[in-house]
């Protein structure tokens, strides 16, 4: 079977020796669906609620931060720029700058580690529900891992 036939048919598989890691930042409803989710995709998962230990975390992890207004998250995602991750990126409305961008200056991280944190993140498939940010967010990053725009652009 051909590698379109694969895909088409659902049979298709992650690359061997691919390893996938999402640490979803901040216990929180979308986490839940993060993880759910994640599993079903490859990843291994976890939820990484402050001030709990860091997980350890390569250059084959996703991180999404979920709750924008924690008061931790400047020093959470301060914490995880720290590490060689492939990405990060924080949940909230593309309209406004993120609080991250803030809190990060304040603590003393340089403007191009702020500039590694994503906002927004996700398809713009008009998400509301903890659910559909969760796949939208998903949708994203398998996109971006397959050097794809996402939405309908082929």
């Amino acid at each position: 079977m051909s590698d379109a036939c694969a895909v088409a048919h659902g049979t298709a598989t992650a690359e061997v020796g691919e390893h996938r890691v999402l640490v979803a930042v901040f216990a929180s409803p979308v986490a839940e669906f993060l993880v759910r989710y994640g599993k079903d995709l490859g990843y291994e998962t976890v939820v990484y609620d402050p001030p709990g230990e860091l997980p350890a975390m390569c250059e084959h992890t996703d991180v999404v931060a979920t709750d924008h207004h924690r008061p931790d998250l400047g020093t959470a995602l301060r914490d995880v720029l720290a590490h060689d991750v492939r990405w990060i990126g924080v949940l909230g409305n593309p309209r406004h700058e993120g609080p991250h961008v803030r809190l990060l200056t304040e603590l003393g991280v340089p403007a191009s580690e702020i500039a590694r944190v994503h906002r927004p993140v996700g398809l713009n498939i008009g998400s509301r529900t903890p659910a559909e940010i969760a796949i939208a967010t998903l949708a994203g990053l398998v996109a971006d891992r397959n050097n794809r725009p996402g939405g309908f652009e082929f």
